[in-house]
């Protein structure tokens, strides 16, 4: 309780809760993550990820659109805005296009260089300090994720450069989610993503829209849409807590449930090795957590 109540930092005062809305929203991420790897094995990617814009944007004009009308659109910088839907319809195909190739663990792994990207770019992009213990932490951090890939082992292959394109996509798709933290309210920032998602991919693909197979495989689509709007409005909620230098160790959580759901889904367990590297990964987390507490 007393961890809790205490601010990590008189100037980010609710810092805490920040933390604790970035692990949910990586968890949510990473359910999103499993669905999705599971789909791809019978649908092709574009059409999953136009499902998953679409049912968000459907469900929030459907429950939000009546109260707020065109309040939803409303932007202090559509341009950015423009651009983050974009960069995030990017990473979203390139990380869920690895999935249909590669391990769930090891995919979500080579993309927590996210953190990695935003700790180097915090500075000049978003005018934030940068502390030594958070360097220490972040490179704590990729040490762990370095033994968990290995690099020059089965992993390495073509398909392992679509995380590492989708972590820096989601790198600047973060950094403009920091800076529009505050400016516009929360639904917009998570609604605009949601229309340029559903606008883009099927003028890029536009063979590749299949309709659901199944009734399971329609709930499935559903819930990916749902996870993918629930998961982004953590996201943004966390930015309004904390800066991007304190919150992008904690996506490293995602490490934990995309280990535990490649083994209960798809029966891919980590070795002793990966076991380590989560091991390294927490206890870099723990530092940070540890010296802003101080």
């Amino acid at each position: 309780m007393e961890l809790l109540s205490t601010p990590l930092n008189p100037a980010h005062p609710h810092a805490l809760r920040g933390i604790g809305l970035m692990v949910l929203a990586v968890s949510t991420f990473t359910c999103l993550d499993t669905t999705s790897k599971y789909l791809a094995q019978h649908y092709p990617v574009p059409g999953i990820v136009f499902v998953r814009y679409l049912v968000q944007m459907l469900l929030m004009v459907a429950f939000l659109a009546p109260r707020q009308g065109m309040a939803l659109l409303r932007t202090s910088h559509l341009r950015l805005q423009l651009v983050r839907g974009v960069i995030l319809t990017v990473s979203s195909l390139a990380f869920l296009t690895a999935l249909a190739y590669m391990p769930l663990a090891e995919a979500a792994s080579i993309a927590f260089m996210t953190p990695i990207i935003i700790a180097v770019l915090a500075g000049p992009v978003l005018n934030e300090r940068v502390g030594g213990r958070t360097w220490v932490a972040l490179a704590g951090g990729f040490t762990g994720v370095l033994l968990i890939i290995r690099p020059g082992g089965d992993f390495f292959t073509w398909a392992a450069l679509l995380p590492l394109l989708s972590a820096l996509f989601m790198a600047f798709y973060q950094m403009l989610t920091s800076k529009l933290a505050g400016r516009d309210a929360p639904l917009t920032t998570l609604f605009y993503p949601a229309v340029i998602g559903t606008a883009l991919v099927p003028l890029i693909f536009p063979h590749q829209l299949v309709l659901p197979a199944t009734l399971m495989h329609a709930a499935l689509f559903l819930l990916i849409g749902l996870l993918g709007g629930l998961g982004h409005f953590l996201l943004i909620q966390a930015h309004h807590y904390a800066p991007a230098s304190i919150l992008s160790p904690f996506m490293y959580a995602q490490l934990v449930t995309a280990l535990f759901m490649g083994w209960l889904v798809f029966g891919q367990f980590p070795d002793a090795t990966a076991f380590v590297g989560m091991a390294t990964i927490a206890a870099s987390g723990l530092l940070l957590i540890l010296g802003h507490r101080r």
